[in-house]
């Protein structure tokens, strides 16, 4: 029993280095649309280094730390005493599904990855700004489920998601105005 809570551990780890990619290699994403943008020789040099650091962290870090994510939650759940009983539970099931979300997620970047490296812009920074909260949206809901576990009234955490989600939108929206407004100044 003593070596479930090593695996726990591990896996929160994992958990926290994942996340750290997912939302830095969106932020690596906006600087590159930007890099585009810019005249040459600067374009050229920043694409470069940007490309040299987004391979970096997705290939050393974000996908191996997604990978032993799974490795341990699935050794938890699957090869433990406790594990039988976490599966048998209601919330289990939903964080479950917010991690298959989160996989997508990660899929999906994946994908926007391999087409900035071929210098393939399908996407606006704005979009990549909106996208980035994606990620912190799972990590609010995941978190609260394993907090509060059967505590949770449903119909309040769903409604909690939704406003937090608008809160963001608004938040940003808010935030491109300032910057359009400051880049007119």
């Amino acid at each position: 029993m003593e070596y479930y809570n090593y695996l726990k551990s591990l896996h929160l780890i994992f958990v926290i280095t994942w996340f750290a990619g997912l939302f830095y290699i969106v932020r690596l994403f906006v600087y590159q649309i930007e890099a585009a943008d810019k005249p040459s020789p600067e374009k050229e040099i920043l694409q470069k280094q940007y490309k040299i650091m987004s391979y970096r962290l997705w290939y050393i870090i974000t996908w191996p730390s997604a990978v032993l994510t799974s490795i341990f939650a699935f050794w938890m759940l699957f090869f433990t005493p406790m594990g039988n009983a976490w599966l048998q539970m209601p919330w289990m099931h939903v964080k479950l599904g917010f991690v298959f979300v989160l996989y997508l997620y990660h899929l999906k970047c994946q994908q926007i990855f391999s087409q900035l490296q071929r210098d393939e812009v399908k996407y606006t920074t704005n979009f990549m700004r909106l996208w980035n909260e994606v990620a912190t949206i799972i990590l609010f809901a995941v978190v609260f489920l394993v907090i509060l576990k059967n505590a949770v009234n449903w119909i309040y955490g769903v409604i909690g998601i939704f406003v937090f989600s608008i809160t963001i939108m608004l938040g940003f929206k808010f935030y491109k105005r300032i910057r359009e407004r400051n880049s007119k100044q």
